[in-house]
């Protein structure tokens, strides 16, 4: 998190990004307007007028700066996108595997990245009718897990919470290349690319207290009469690197988080409710019984994020028909 006066800064920092972008851009032809230009300098001197001479210090204490980055460059691939007149264009299909972990940032894990990192694995297809730009529709499965045995906080190791879920996901995203990039070519052989899109996915926490893992939605642990929706929307985003292998095959390698709207991954957003009306083997597992009903028991101000990592094999599909370049649409 950038503190206080430093947003300037820090604002400063992604429009000089964008800014000195689609000078690139537009230095390759694409087309974007030179009006761009001129917007984005006067937002560079509003934010140099507002300097101030007091000293300031830079904290990361979240993922904030690197989501403020990845949106930036998602917008410059979308202009890159919508005004490639001049780009060669292609169509090939692709099929592919994936190989990594999921892990999970919330309320057990508020900020520890590849903590408790568990085995995922998926399939996916990519449509290309061009060397910048794909989409892939991905039908991943992940699994998460969080133990308050784990942290350093004494709240936490008081508290003694603990969860795991399986994560069924799909999922659509549109993947920008920063370089042109084709299996089978010789010149296009790797590049570095982002993604974003839209999926949606179903979770179910459970926990053991002994006798098995039992699904904790079915206790009502905080007192909500109303139960939390196992199927939820995200936002995938994220960032990788392709590699051309020969003729048919590709490796690739990815990051990607999941921007949930949900703070149930693990069973736990609010405060304790009536101890005595709810199941206490469940809601309260705290080691010196300080729990008391009104008592925090999660972070309400927060969302709870996933992330999955690791590598792709995709092959490429015969094409139903013989394909033309060309240099435009």
């Amino acid at each position: 998190m950038i503190a206080g006066n430093e947003n300037n800064y820090a604002n400063l920092f992604y429009l000089g990004c964008i800014y000195s972008s689609i000078k690139d851009l537009q230095q390759y032809s694409l087309g974007l307007p030179r009006h761009l230009h001129l917007v984005f300098c006067i937002n560079l001197r509003v934010y140099k007028s507002k300097k101030h001479n007091k000293s300031f210090k830079f904290t990361f204490n979240n993922t904030v700066l690197v989501k403020k980055t990845l949106l930036y460059l998602f917008c410059i691939g979308c202009f890159a996108v919508f005004s490639q007149s001049r780009q060669r264009n292609f169509i090939q299909r692709e099929v592919g595997f994936f190989a990594g972990s999921s892990y999970y940032i919330g309320d057990i894990n508020p900020r520890i990245h590849f903590l408790d990192s568990r085995p995922a694995m998926g399939v996916f297809f990519r449509y290309e009718n061009s060397y910048r730009y794909a989409f892939r529709l991905n039908l991943t499965y992940g699994s998460l897990r969080g133990s308050d045995a784990k942290s350093y906080e004494e709240d936490q190791l008081e508290r003694n919470l603990s969860f795991k879920t399986n994560i069924f996901e799909f999922s659509s995203v549109a993947e920008f290349n920063f370089v042109e990039y084709r299996i089978g070519h010789d010149k296009h052989r790797f590049t570095m690319y982002i993604f974003a899109g839209l999926g949606v996915f179903y979770f179910n926490p459970k926990a053991d207290i002994g006798n098995g893992y039992e699904a904790l939605r079915n206790y009502g642990t905080e007192g909500n009469p109303k139960k939390y929706p196992r199927i939820q929307p995200n936002i995938p985003f994220g960032l990788g690197f392709k590699l051309n292998l020969g003729e048919r095959c590709g490796l690739g390698l990815e990051w990607g988080p999941r921007r949930t709207f949900t703070d149930y991954l693990d069973d736990l957003s609010g405060t304790y409710p009536d101890l005595n009306s709810s199941n206490p083997d469940f809601t309260n597992r705290s080691l010196n019984g300080s729990a008391a009903e009104g008592n925090m028991r999660g972070n309400p101000s927060t969302k709870d994020w996933y992330f999955y990592y690791g590598l792709s094999l995709s092959f490429r599909l015969n094409p139903f028909h013989k394909q033309c370049h060309t240099t435009g649409f």
